[in-house]
């Protein structure tokens, strides 16, 4: 097949026979959207693009991070505009890199130590939290509001002692939390505030008169690239920041603990790999194997970010299919206002929406309007934990009332636990698609409404005779 070809040549052919695979083959829609036809809340969008890029990093066998993961971390901090990015291999080891980075040594007084606090909320993804539980500090939980479902800023004083040192929240489903209270907050208290940006990655909020992205506003951002979410590269994740230290620590724990920057493949750029002492080391000990943090090795693979490479050129036309979906479906659901409640953007933001959220007010059964909906063929997901703490996880905490703090108290946090869901808007959806969604939602606010209307009317009839 190859003979007399170049290497070059035999790869190019390959590829070229990838790009003409992946077309026929992949993504083939058919007849188009059918009613009654299964929606996901999310799917990946993809084309020939991606898999030649997967097969050329392949080809390669470099395997473990190479040029493809330099291309994305810059590609990456580029389109963000910030200084640092470091590729890892999932949104929640991206959450636990930038956590464990705040409890480094090199931060002095403001590192983050056992015992200390962290606020946060409890309505959201579980691996937002577990870092801070697992290294031994506090979270602190405090209500959201509806219907941005982010946390409730007015409750921020009542969450701070002398203990807190952080804030850590994500940006609920591509809303973005009131950045400018948050941030004014940390800064008064002189906290550390990291973004989970792992469901908003490409939402925008306007601070101090300029427009930025979330997840560069605080300290350290992160984000996933899981199949679900804004772009994907099958499992992986970063975290971003505009702190040189930071990024120096985000680093060494992402890479074992190590105190060299050298990326693998790479020996000595410093120039002094043997000139130098470390600890009680002896003196010209190899840095490479030099240790300053207890880490782990949360480092992404090269054909992962070979598909990330190719998922960011599409990436910004993906964020505005995003918006258009959500649009679309809330014109839709405008009608449904007086039995739904609807999602609103945080003022001042401009979001990436990951999902469409939903909240059932009173008379409308949430469960049994979603399971209508997904027995309709329309998949439906609840606010991730709803609320956190009433997990079994929680169960040994709950019980010996250590572990964790509640500021006030969490009654909207139970709404949403209780009365909320939500359907995807993913750039793959079609207006055929939005509209089915649409008029199956509909369908099920209606029909418990119904249900109820008539109860009412039996009794009242039952009560007159």
């Amino acid at each position: 097949m190859f003979e007399g070809k170049t290497e070059q040549q035999a790869k190019e052919e390959i590829l070229e026979s990838v790009k003409v695979y992946t077309e026929k083959y992949h993504n083939q829609k058919g007849g188009g959207f059918q009613e009654g036809q299964r929606i996901p809340y999310a799917s990946r969008v993809y084309d020939s693009a991606e898999m030649v890029n997967l097969i050329d990093s392949s080809l390669e066998f470099w395997l473990t991070a190479g040029r493809y993961t330099e291309m994305f971390e810059k590609k990456l901090a580029d389109y963000l505009n910030v200084r640092h990015c470091s590729l890892v291999n999932s949104g929640s080891s991206a959450n636990l890199n930038a956590f464990m980075a705040l409890t480094s040594p090199l931060l002095g007084d403001r590192r983050v130590k056992r015992g200390d606090e962290v606020i946060t909320v409890a309505a959201g993804f579980p691996t937002t939290v577990a870092p801070v539980i697992q290294y031994g500090a506090v979270p602190v939980f405090v209500d959201i509001t509806i219907p941005q479902y982010n946390i409730d800023t007015s409750k921020l004083e009542d969450a701070v002692s002398d203990k807190t040192k952080a804030v850590m929240i994500a940006h609920t489903l591509g809303n973005p939390f009131d950045l400018a209270a948050v941030k004014a907050f940390c800064d008064k208290h002189d906290l550390w505030l990291i973004e989970d940006n792992c469901d908003a990655l490409g939402s925008r909020y306007m601070i101090n008169g300029e427009e930025r992205f979330t997840g560069t506003i605080g300290d350290i951002g992160t984000s996933s690239f899981y199949p679900p979410h804004h772009m994907t590269m099958g499992e992986g994740g970063a975290v971003y920041t505009n702190n040189t230290l930071l990024n120096k620590i985000i680093r060494s724990f992402r890479d074992w603990g190590r105190d060299c920057i050298c990326p693998s493949g790479k020996d000595n750029l410093c120039g002094h790999r043997f000139d130098r002492q470390y600890g009680e080391l002896p003196l010209g000990y190899d840095h490479k194997y030099v240790y300053s943090h207890f880490g782990y090795n949360l480092k992404a693979t090269d054909m992962q970010a070979a598909i990330g490479c190719a998922q960011l050129e599409k990436f910004p036309s993906f964020v505005e299919k995003r918006k258009h979906n959500f649009n679309r479906l809330k014109a839709a659901l405008s009608e449904t206002e007086d039995r739904l409640v609807l999602p609103e953007a945080c003022e001042n933001s401009d979001p990436s929406w990951f999902g469409f959220l939903m909240t059932c007010k009173e008379g409308v059964d949430r469960n049994k309007a979603v399971q209508y909906i997904e027995s309709k063929g329309v998949q439906t997901r609840m606010l991730f934990a709803g609320n956190l703490i009433k997990h079994p996880c929680f169960d040994e905490m709950r019980v010996s009332g250590r572990g964790y703090r509640v500021a006030g108290d969490l009654a909207v946090t139970d709404r949403v636990m209780s009365d909320a869901f939500w359907v995807g808007v993913y750039p793959g959806m079609t207006d055929e698609m939005i509209d089915y969604m649409a008029k199956i939602i509909k369908e099920a606010i209606n029909m418990h409404v119904e249900v109820r209307l008539n109860k009412f009317s039996d009794e009242q009839f039952s009560s007159t005779n």
